[in-house]
């Protein structure tokens, strides 16, 4: 009766060791898959970090072309400006002098300047 039951004890043990021994060849299996899986996904992800680094860098680029268009278009429209506020100015001062040489204080002081005072001459007969 001993030896049945350590030969069912060692059976038993037997039974054990073989169902640890598949389920740590399964479990051996099961993280190389999750391995495999691992690699993949940092592959994808150095892909996708590289394709998020190359759009970046063209949003820089296209960022810096249109502030460099926008800059010239300020320095542009701030070039017109200009020159319309110059023309503006010189139509100002030519109406200024020729409503002052219109009005009648212009005309005053532009008659005595442009008008030489008359000679009067007197012509007395010969007697």
């Amino acid at each position: 009766m001993g030896d049945n039951v350590n030969t069912a004890i060692l059976e038993r043990l037997e039974r054990i060791v073989e169902s640890l021994q598949d389920n740590s060849t399964k479990m051996g299996e099961l993280l190389a898959v999750h391995n495999e899986k691992l690699d993949k996904q940092d592959r994808i992800d150095a892909v996708l970090f590289e394709k998020i680094d190359n759009l970046s860098d063209r949003m820089e680029k296209s960022h810096e072309e249109i502030k460099k268009g926008c800059e010239r278009d300020i320095r542009k429209v701030d070039d017109r400006l200009r020159a319309m506020e110059k023309k503006m100015w010189s139509i100002f001062g030519g109406l200024a002098v020729i409503s002052f040489i219109v009005s009648v204080p212009g005309q005053k002081i532009m008659g005595s300047i442009l008008t030489p005072e008359p000679h009067v001459g007197i012509i007395k007969g010969i007697e």
